[in-house]
């Protein structure tokens, strides 16, 4: 596939230090079929329907051999992209290993994505076929699809109908370790979004290293609400749980209460996605006595709702980074230690380091650019190789700014786009934005910049309040003040929204809030510090 980046130097070098894997996904269900046939392999719970799917290791086979035979039956072959748009569905698992078998890249899309986005997406990779819900959430994917199948010569459009197994898909593979599997676009957090591309041994090395971190292993159950569309998801839900032989459970729709029951009904044990979902199951104070550890990545976890998970509800919480194009790279320990102040240490899998304007590695607690490599990293951007920036040590710029601190442990301190420079110096935005969380007020928060003509940016500060509170600027700089923060980096205007602007995974959106803010200074000048 065009935008493949897998240089024989790196294949030389990863496979010398032994953490790929040379094996494909369906080799490890091929390998629980053998072993454990009618244990429990899948539960997949539709809101909508109030539905619930129950699948063992033996039944998700024979539904991927069906998907795969209708997939060759529409002409895809080894090396054409397979798209699908669907929710935490078993059909989204049984595509994806009906991918594999036939040696086909698959391109997961997120449900709520509409013309514009998909348009653009399905023509960049020339998809050979689209996989929609006729209809969910009340709109019409399927005249959508068959829209833009009209528009884009070549791609069919089919349905979740599978029909019967084939015995040549039930067993091997036509993919191998080495070749594209997954076209995976970026969340779009800072407002562009590019096509990751991702080989068998790059997400499984990936995958390998983080239960032994977190201490799962064949005994757990693992809880999935985030979206298998998202790397989050798809890494550490489908993905992990297939690795490990152990059953995975769905949500495609994010219903609190229906979290913590389906939790309860089958022992989950780990869960992993984003701070809001954490924090609804905080302030539900759910009874989830399985649940041992909560990974969440993305953002800094406010340190507020990770004491609360540990007081309420007895629950390690565990702090995670990573990206699409590399999966997670970082973690804090399984015991829920150095969560509060970090972003985690290096896994084994991959290395990071934090370097300063000149290049070189910044000192321990200085901000700089993140910068990693390893056998995790992904493999090219589709048909943008310019993009695909490594150096001659293989270490790749992340974009985001982090510090580190003596011990190795992370702090993200957001994306270069969102520093603020005012007067020239740059204010602390995820300190900021954690001490707005300890608002009692604040339910959640971003910072960002806004245009001025004097000092160059000012901060501006964006919350959603908790029911029935009330917020003013004013209460705000005291909070500040009494935190000990400098008059120097406090937020000079305060918006109030109804809610945050996210992607699909809770991320939320700071280029659509910094469009905002930059309207707002052409319309009215913020409250000046004096």
């Amino acid at each position: 596939m065009e935008g493949l980046a897998l240089t024989e130097a790196r294949l030389a070098r990863e496979k010398a230090r032994g953490l790929w894997p040379g094996r494909v996904i369906t080799d490890y269900l091929d390998q629980w079929v053998d072993q454990k046939p009618d244990a429990t392999a899948l539960v997949a719970w539709r809101v909508e329907d109030e539905a619930e799917t129950r699948l063992t290791w033996r039944q998700l086979a024979h539904r991927a051999a069906a998907a795969a035979c209708t997939l060759e039956d529409a002409g895809v072959g080894p090396g054409d992209v397979v798209s699908f748009q669907l929710p935490n569905w078993w059909e989204l698992v049984a595509l994806y290993l009906a991918t594999v078998r036939l040696g086909a890249v698959a391109n997961p899309l997120m449900p709520i994505f509409r013309r514009r986005e998909l348009s653009f997406m399905l023509r960049l990779a020339e998809s050979r076929v689209l996989i929609t819900p006729e209809r969910f959430r009340g709109f019409d994917h399927g005249a959508l699809a068959r829209e833009l199948a009209a528009e884009l010569p070549g791609m069919k459009v089919l349905g979740l109908d599978f029909g019967s197994p084939s015995e040549a898909f039930l067993r091997g593979a036509r993919l191998r370790p080495d070749d594209v599997t997954q076209l995976l676009y970026t969340s779009g957090t800072t407002g562009e979004s590019k096509g990751v591309l991702h080989t068998s041994n790059t997400l499984l090395s990936a995958v390998a290293v983080f239960p032994r971190h977190l201490r799962l292993g064949a005994r757990d159950v693992i809880f999935m609400p985030s979206p298998l569309a998202h790397q989050l998801g798809f890494m550490y839900g489908m993905l992990m749980s297939l690795v490990l032989g152990v059953p995975i459970v769905l949500l495609d729709l994010w219903r609190a209460a229906r979290a913590a029951q389906l939790i309860q009904e089958n022992n989950a044990t780990f869960a992993f996605a984003a701070t809001p979902f954490l924090a609804d199951l905080v302030e539900g104070n759910a009874k989830l006595p399985t649940l041992r550890v909560f990974a969440s990545a993305g953002a800094p976890i406010p340190p507020a709702v990770v004491q609360a998970a540990h007081d309420r509800l007895g629950l390690a919480v565990a702090a995670s980074w990573g990206m699409t194009e590399c999966g997670s790279v970082t973690c804090t320990p399984h015991d829920g230690s150095r969560t509060a102040e970090s972003d985690g240490c290096a896994l084994p899998n991959g290395e990071v380091r934090v370097v300063g304007a000149d290049g070189r590695e910044a000192p321990s607690g200085t901000i700089g650019a993140l910068q990693v490599r390893g056998a995790s990293l992904f493999v090219g951007y589709l048909k943008r190789p310019a993009l695909y920036r490594l150096d001659e040590e293989g270490w790749f710029d992340t974009g985001d700014l982090a510090r580190m601190d003596a011990e190795g442990y992370l702090r993200i301190c957001g994306r270069s786009k969102d520093v603020i420079i005012r007067g020239g110096e740059n204010i602390p935005v995820v300190e900021i934005e954690a001490a707005l969380y300890r608002m009692p007020q604040v339910a959640d928060a971003a910072v960002v910049a806004m245009p001025d003509p004097r000092l160059q940016e000012r901060a501006c500060a964006y919350v959603t309040l908790r029911a029935r509170q009330s917020l003013s600027l004013a209460q705000l700089t005291q909070h500040l003040a009494q935190e000990g923060f400098s008059k120097h980096f406090w937020p000079e205007r305060l918006e109030v929204l109804a809610e945050m602007p996210r992607t699909p995974t809770g991320k939320i959106q700071k280029f659509v809030l910094r469009e905002l803010a930059k309207a707002l200074s052409a319309v009215q000048r913020p409250v000046l510090l004096q």
